[in-house]
């Protein structure tokens, strides 16, 4: 590769760190295309996507970017797992990938400028998706209204039951 297709190769991985909300570092040595493929459809349905990468070009595209503790997980033949949307999406599906298949390893990555180890990407897998956290926290913000307006409603309600009762007797009566 000369020198012009390095810096483009450089600005592309920088363009792609700057994007991205998470990146993972994954070994995937052994892996056959077709799994790579696979691998690589899956994390688009995401998400994210896979770049291969030689360490050295990684190394420089990382420099000023929020992702530069990366340095340290790039070490052999590497592939980085870059996560646009939701982080936690891109990683369950790698860490189901790699439950599925042994040749490929997760070495770590970075979320929120966080160093992750292997399995702090394992644990951020576990965690429920982005839509199921904003719904819950959405019914946690509408819980204490809900109970306002059931406890305003309550006296009224009662007045109507014991007027219906009221009545149910008075009715019984005649």
């Amino acid at each position: 590769m000369n020198r012009e297709g390095k810096a483009a190769s450089v600005a592309e991985l920088q363009a792609r760190f700057e994007r991205a909300s998470v990146t993972l570092v994954a070994s995937s040595t052994g892996l056959t295309v077709a799994k790579t493929q696979e691998l690589r459809r899956a994390l688009r349905q995401a998400g994210g996507e896979l770049k291969i990468a030689k360490n050295t070009l990684a190394r420089r595209a990382l420099k000023d970017t929020a992702y530069a503790i990366l340095d340290e997980l790039l070490t052999g033949p590497t592939g980085l797992v870059f996560g646009y949307d939701d982080p936690v999406a891109v990683a369950k599906v790698l860490v189901r990938f790699a439950e599925q298949n042994d040749k490929l390893s997760i070495a770590g990555g970075v979320l929120e400028g966080r160093l992750l180890a292997g399995p702090a990407v394992a644990d951020l897998a576990k965690l429920p998706s982005r839509e199921v956290l904003l719904a819950t926290l959405l019914a946690l913000v509408q819980a204490p209204a809900a109970r306002l307006l059931r406890t305003v409603q309550e006296p009224g309600a009662r007045l109507a039951r014991l007027l219906g009762q009221v009545r149910d007797r008075l009715e019984k009566q005649d």
